[in-house]
């Protein structure tokens, strides 16, 4: 592999880095909204979340990207 594929190779992963905190921050957010919505009553912040991630990824063309960091991370665990 020559030094420009390295350096693609390398802005890609960077670029699709940035592509998932640019989800997860959505999906922080809106599950934030959810929990204000529900009169800030702790305890069902994992409820929320999960909402707000369905909500987020299906309107998400990056879906397929999250979801393979989320298989990523299971797997390194």
């Amino acid at each position: 592999m020559g030094y420009l594929e390295v350096d693609s190779v390398t802005r890609t992963r960077e670029r699709q880095k940035l592509m998932v905190e640019l989800l997860e921050r959505k999906i922080r957010l809106r599950a934030r909204q959810l929990y204000e919505q529900r009169g800030q009553i702790e305890g069902q912040e994992l409820e929320d979340w999960v909402r707000a991630e369905s909500e987020v990824l299906k309107s998400s063309i990056l879906a397929p990207l999250w979801n393979k960091r989320q298989e990523r991370e299971l797997v390194e665990v």
